[in-house]
């Protein structure tokens, strides 16, 4: 499961919504494998002297792997309290520069950028202006590359979402982001393109799209925290996510061994600036 378009509040709440929880979002969720960041340096072609602009670090799980390539990198981030734990996070690399702000109201003071990386976060940026924003703030020849994670299931494996369904009814029925977590196979289907989030027309040439199979275990307590750092059951009363979670905890201790797997692939999609 991701988080669901029809939940997502106004991109300038991001900052709000994600703010509540940095410290459980920085230990309990997933980071990007080291081929991902591999695959980044040859596609892309940066080095230690190349600029890099990321779009929503969160608390800098992915800036901290940015920043040990040795190049120069400006993370901005709209939640305050994701930001500082973002600064505390990298506070050894002098290579780093973390601001707060959305994308859509940053002030870049005239600089520009090699590549822009957005982890797990554009989805979070008005369309219409992240796309165009993104191409003016890169150099010629500059790049864009989005990396995520997408939760997928395996045929036969043991999986939460199958063995909660019911209690997600129970506490909360009708909520229209329960639901299975797509196949592996179907989503290496989807290798073209720039994933869920809209088309940048013609401001970007083809995409370069690369998968990177991983996979998290959890207790029940462990998983339960896991979907506290989610927007969609952030988002949800307190006096109903609690209960619920607690419950799915329950069977995963009950049903699963108290070991539940959430397995993920995560995606490099890039495309160089158009001219």
């Amino acid at each position: 499961m991701t988080d669901d378009p029809m939940m997502r509040p106004n991109p300038r709440d991001l900052g709000r919504v994600f703010n509540e929880v940095p410290e459980l979002y920085d230990r309990v969720r997933p980071g990007y494998p080291g081929d991902l960041f591999a695959d980044l340096v040859a596609v892309t072609g940066m080095d230690d002297r190349s600029s890099v602009l990321e779009v929503g670090c969160g608390t800098g799980q992915a800036t901290r792997s940015l920043a040990a390539l040795g190049c120069s990198v400006t993370a901005i981030e709209p939640g305050a309290d994701m930001a500082a734990l973002a600064r505390r996070r990298i506070a050894t690399f002098r290579n780093v520069e973390v601001e707060t702000s959305t994308l859509e109201e940053w002030d870049d003071r005239g600089r520009r950028f090699d590549v822009l990386v957005a982890a797990s976060s554009w989805h979070w940026v008005d369309p219409s202006i992240g796309w165009r924003r993104a191409h003016d703030l890169l150099r010629p020849g500059g790049w864009t590359a989005l990396l995520g994670n997408v939760v997928v299931r395996r045929p036969g494996e043991p999986e939460v979402y199958a063995e909660t369904a019911d209690l997600h009814e129970r506490f909360c029925p009708g909520n229209p982001g329960w639901g299975h977590p797509p196949l592996e196979d179907d989503v290496r289907a989807t290798d073209e393109g720039w994933g869920l989030v809209d088309d940048p027309g013609g401001l970007f040439g083809p995409t370069i799209v690369r998968w990177y199979p991983t996979v998290q275990w959890f207790d029940g307590n462990g998983f339960a925290d896991l979907l506290r750092s989610t927007s969609l059951y952030l988002r949800l009363a307190r006096d109903v996510r609690e209960p619920l979670l607690d419950a799915i905890a329950e069977r995963i201790r009950t049903r699963m061994d108290d070991r539940a797997p959430r397995r993920y692939l995560s995606v490099l999609r890039a495309g160089q600036r158009a001219e």
